[in-house]
């Protein structure tokens, strides 16, 4: 089979954004089946399913096995998996809605870790794009009298440890096999969750007919193939426009919120939802511009 070795970067985009949505259809889903399953033993069995999943493909690309890509599945494994704990925690003291939003300032985050890395400021057009998308956020986020629900800051956590973990993929997935990084890491959630699940007392484990939906729904949906479209794809465009494309995420978790748990959006919300995804095309129109430029070269940082 002919290895791809270059994918436009339109296409990359339009994958990461169906890996938005997928992960904002979770929250909803996600935030129903932990009552029934606490969130560590749900992230354990979650990942450990979609490890399973992706065993055939790693089998098949068992050459690009070494200690280096290893190592940086693990590491980016570890961000993932407390940025996953603490939203999990978190899904349990607010809303879904709220959640999905507050998960979203990662689309802020991620571009000061590239300029701290590089040491210079993102383009103009990234910055644009991120200012749009937080603006949007903090009008769906916020809200009456400024008020927070108890579990918005635990999420806030989890939106810095998902902004390392974008990081961190970009700078490894020109370097490693899409499907070892995305297998490892996943591998590592799993683990680091069934540890946790057995030092930290859980109170009696359901596994109800919707658990298992929901099981199986993350598992192979938004968890393997998410995670390695976003290994792969990250490939062909930069950390900081990922992160703009991903802070449609909290759109995609308001508007399955709505049809599964009727949480409805105010006029506020609804006109910063509008201001996340101009964020999204800014940056998607910068993109279109380059690409009609001649010699581009493949993107992998900003």
């Amino acid at each position: 089979m002919k290895k791809i070795t270059h994918i436009p970067q339109l296409v990359a985009d339009l994958s990461l954004l169906f890996v938005a949505l997928s992960w904002g259809a979770t929250f909803i889903i996600v935030k129903t089946a932990v009552e029934d399953l606490p969130p560590l033993p749900f992230l354990a069995v979650r990942f450990a399913l979609a490890f399973i999943t992706l065993l055939p493909f790693l089998y098949f690309q068992r050459e690009h096995l070494n200690k280096a890509a290893i190592v940086k599945g693990l590491l980016i494994g570890v961000l993932l998996f407390l940025g996953y704990l603490s939203q999990t925690i978190g899904l349990q003291y607010t809303t879904a809605s709220n959640a999905g939003f507050i998960t979203g300032l990662n689309v802020v985050m991620v571009p000061i870790f590239v300029a701290l890395n590089q040491k210079r400021f993102p383009h103009r057009t990234i910055m644009l794009g991120a200012f749009s998308a937080t603006a949007g956020l903090a009008l769906l986020s916020i809200g009456p009298n400024f008020s927070v629900n108890s579990g918005d800051p635990i999420v806030l956590i989890c939106a810095f440890f998902f902004a390392a973990h974008i990081f961190f993929v970009g700078k490894f997935a020109p370097e490693v096999n899409a499907t070892v990084l995305a297998s490892f890491q996943i591998l590592t959630v799993a683990l680091l969750s069934g540890v946790g699940s057995l030092l930290i007392p859980q109170p009696t484990l359901v596994f109800s007919s919707y658990v298992w939906f929901g099981l199986i729904l993350t598992a192979v949906i938004c968890t393997s193939l998410a995670f390695f479209l976003q290994s792969k794809m990250q490939q062909f465009t930069s950390a900081s426009h990922t992160a703009i494309i991903f802070a449609g995420e909290p759109v995609f978790a308001a508007l399955f919120a709505f049809i599964l748990a009727g949480e409805m959006l105010s006029n506020r919300g609804i006109v910063g939802a509008a201001f996340v995804l101009a964020g999204i095309l800014i940056a998607e129109f910068s993109s279109i511009r380059k690409l009609k430029k001649p010699n581009l070269k493949r993107v992998t940082s900003k």
